[in-house]
């Protein structure tokens, strides 16, 4: 009838609400019974969900998913555990059978559990039951071990990514961060070949990305192309960002100054003041009520023109809101103030301590503005405090380092204090990795011993190393700092270069030597 065929296609549209590898509310069983029952949910969907749930480790809800194979028995749950905790011992006694569709899956987890950790020993084991896999299960494990192994930057990586093959027409086996990883790995090697490849495989959003327009154009140069690299440059040149920026030095050649565009005038920002959403944020700031100051103030610019955000960021300046003022401009699309995007506040405190410490004071507003956007009280979910966002164990090695006898913990909020012991850590870490800012600044947010791991054994362009750093917050607040700094140059009065030469090359790992008394800068990422 039209009524069932009608709750058919009704259930075939929550099709995409199933197949999310996430737990969900518990109504939805509901939903599912009804999709099962009318055959819209198939043995397929079972266990192309369950994969998702296991590639997450979410191993209840892997446990709830099979429930609904027509194949389930208890003891399958069982299987499910051993698989997860002792990967190893799984495929080294053969202990999961591959003759049922559970089985194989559960060893191609297992195998993925131990790629994740260690690639030869994932690869040994898969060698000895490859016979047992179909081709597009084969593909499915190069396309895990390849992944794990980019990200460790392993050069093997490429190859194996190579042996990924479409088995299904029309549908890509990697996903979008394996893609994002297949670009990596073929960069790291500077294989521009394997870059296109990979960057070709990409959905058109993904491939849309700043990141992959650029290196795509940075590869179709290599190889001569130039007319194609030049117009993907062009468009890239015109965006304002860390992408953008590099575009536009491919085009131009050198860096210009960012051009401001517009100022507001006093009239633009007496109507900000004088609206009554703007005096409940002023009201809300004054008790300290940060948090739903930001709210309002969100809920009253939502449907601003560029002008109009530029008078909200004026006005927010005006009233030391830093944090408001640059959020606000940089919702800008076409009419700019950079002066507002890069404000230059506590400006004798910064160069003197810039200078003090014999750091880059571009350097040093870039990863203030990343940490803090200047608000001195700001304070991380995992402890890190003040204007340059430093964890506590750290402040107190440094202020012991640097000679400071009387230090206790409430200093770390004190302007001078904080912004004293933040660049004189950023001073130590570009000492400890050879003047290479690009590196000091992901040994600011990740530690020193990482930045030094990300090394490769032969010089990287710097844009290169961090593109390739492994942690997702890692690598965007570098690309953010070291944009941030090449803005600020200009804005500061100091000598401008381009920011390929601000990134500059990052030695072999041979060429630093490990320093003693490292401290533990903690993140405030999760390790990836």
């Amino acid at each position: 009838s039209s009524a069932v065929l009608g709750d058919a296609s009704v259930l075939e549209g929550a099709k995409s609400l199933w197949m999310q590898p996430k737990e969900q509310a518990a109504n939805c069983a509901n939903l599912y019974d009804r999709m099962q029952a009318a055959g819209v949910l198939s043995e397929d969907d079972i266990f192309e969900r369950l994969r998702l749930a296991l590639e997450d480790s979410r191993i209840p809800l892997a446990k709830s998913i099979i429930k609904r194979s027509k194949t389930f028995v208890p003891s399958q749950n069982l299987l499910i555990d051993k698989a997860y905790s002792s990967p190893s011992v799984v495929l080294a006694k053969n202990s999961i059978s591959f003759k049922t569709r559970l089985g194989r899956e559960l060893n191609l987890f297992a195998l993925s559990r131990l790629a994740k950790t260690n690639s030869q020993q994932a690869l040994t084991a898969f060698n000895k039951v490859a016979d047992s896999f179909q081709p597009e299960d084969r593909s499915y494990f190069y396309s895990r071990l390849a992944w794990y192994a980019a990200q460790r930057h392993e050069p093997e990586a490429l190859q194996w990514f190579k042996r990924v093959e479409n088995v299904e027409p029309k549908k890509e086996t990697l996903g979008r961060e394996q893609l994002a990883w297949y670009a990596r790995a073929a960069l790291r090697e500077k294989n521009w070949d394997a870059l296109l490849i990979a960057t070709s495989k990409m959905s058109p959003d993904q491939a849309a990305e700043g990141a992959w327009r650029y290196w795509k154009a940075r590869a179709l140069k290599a190889k001569n192309q130039t007319l194609e690299a030049n117009t993907l440059f062009a468009k890239l040149s015109t965006e304002r960002h860390f992408y953008g920026w590099l575009a536009q030095e491919e085009v131009d050649g050198a860096m210009s100054a960012p051009l401001y565009t517009y100022k507001v005038s006093d009239e633009e920002v007496a109507e900000i003041a004088n609206n009554e959403a703007f005096k409940r944020v002023e009201a809300l700031q004054r008790v300290d009520l940060r948090w739903e100051a930001k709210s309002e103030w969100a809920h009253a610019t939502k449907d601003f023109d560029d002008k109009q955000f530029l008078a909200a960021a004026e006005f927010a300046q005006r009233n030391k809101w830093y944090d408001l003022a640059i959020i606000t401009a940089d919702k800008t699309t076409e009419t700019h103030d950079f002066a507002l995007r890069y404000p230059t506040p506590y400006h004798d405190l910064i160069k003197d301590a810039s200078t003090e410490n014999d750091v880059d004071e571009a350097w040093v507003y870039g990863i203030t503005r990343q940490e803090s956007r200047f608000m001195h009280y700001a304070k991380s979910g995992v402890g890190a405090a003040g204007l340059m966002q430093l964890m506590p164990a750290t402040a107190k090695w440094i202020a012991r380092r640097a000679g400071v006898d009387d230090y206790h913990h409430g200093m770390i909020h004190e302007l001078d204090t904080n912004i004293a012991l933040g660049t004189y850590y950023m001073g130590y870490t570009k000492d400890l990795m050879n003047g290479q800012e690009v590196m000091a600044t992901a040994a600011y947010n990740a530690g020193p011993s990482r930045a030094k791991k990300w090394m490769a054994e032969t010089p990287l362009e710097g844009a290169i190393y961090a593109e390739t750093i492994p942690y997702t917050e890692t690598r965007l607040y570098v690309q953010k700092v070291m944009a941030n700094a090449h803005l600020y140059a200009p804005r500061l009065g100091l000598k401008s270069m381009p920011l390929k030469q601000r990134l500059g090359v990052i030695p072999s790992k041979f060429g630093i030597i490990s320093a003693n008394q490292e401290p533990q800068q903690e993140t405030e990422q999760a390790s990836e």
